[in-house]
């Protein structure tokens, strides 16, 4: 497996980085993690528009999804070729209501799914293209999903966005890359169920035995390097942050 990180800013983009959106390739197959402010932009330097085979959202929040809004155009209303055939979009029930009502004024109720091909993520264990994928429900203000990702003996796992949950240790349980946000910084914020700070996804990465930790969703007000810090201090393995058009081979 291959990972690029399109995106990696929490709550809004920064001057260097659009918000969260991560491209998972194997087999020549495309899947997108998220797709949140700016990232469409930046996902052209890595892929065509039309190249994607699958999109997962881990949830509603518009820095994960509301770029969303711009692929519809670009699905939608292309010209050259036609419209395009609809794209599997995994995401928490009532996505493709909100991805309408966001948009506002789409030509019809049904417009989104002429070119999205909504699927409802629970709880589960089944297959995007090549990869075999697990979710789990996390512990956020609106239903949240993390997912792991499988091929070929290797593993990715992709927190979204959580406090500190069991069920995240579980999914990430010897993991090859962890992809953790850490939103939060340890000793500043607290405030149950909403995000992690850099020693809580630093934990969670020992308590799983995670092979490489990246920490990721760090928004512009938040020091990365003191977060990056955090993690090393309660963490053994090693502790990356994550950047555009960062790269991993799995």
């Amino acid at each position: 497996m291959k990972l690029t990180v399109v995106g990696c800013s929490g709550s809004f983009p920064s001057a260097e980085s659009a918000c969260s959106s991560y491209l998972v390739e194997a087999d020549g197959f495309r899947l997108l993690l998220d797709m949140g402010n700016g990232a469409l932009g930046e996902l052209q330097r890595h892929c065509g528009l039309y190249d994607l085979d699958a999109i997962f959202l881990s949830h509603l929040h518009a820095d994960h999804c509301i770029d969303m809004l711009a692929y519809f155009v670009a699905r939608y209303y292309r010209h050259e070729g036609g419209r395009c055939a609809p794209i599997p979009v995994y995401g928490p029930e009532g996505t493709e209501h909100r991805l309408t009502t966001a948009y506002a004024d789409t030509p019809s109720a049904s417009s989104m799914s002429e070119v999205f091909d909504f699927h409802t993520v629970k709880p589960s264990t089944f297959e995007i293209g090549p990869f075999t994928v697990h979710t789990e429900r996390m512990r956020h203000p609106v239903e949240a999903y993390a997912i792991r990702i499988e091929h070929g003996g290797r593993s990715l796992t992709y927190s979204g966005d959580t406090g500190v949950s069991e069920a995240l240790d579980e999914l990430a349980r010897d993991t090859d890359l962890y992809l953790c946000e850490a939103a939060f910084t340890y000793g500043r914020e607290d405030i149950p169920d909403l995000h992690l700070n850099g020693r809580e996804a630093g934990e969670s990465a020992a308590r799983a035995g995670a092979r490489l930790l990246v920490l990721t969703h760090i928004p512009p007000w938040t020091d990365p390097q003191v977060n990056l810090a955090d993690a090393r201090e309660v963490f053994d393995g090693p502790v990356e942050l994550a950047a555009p058009r960062a790269t991993y081979e799995i």
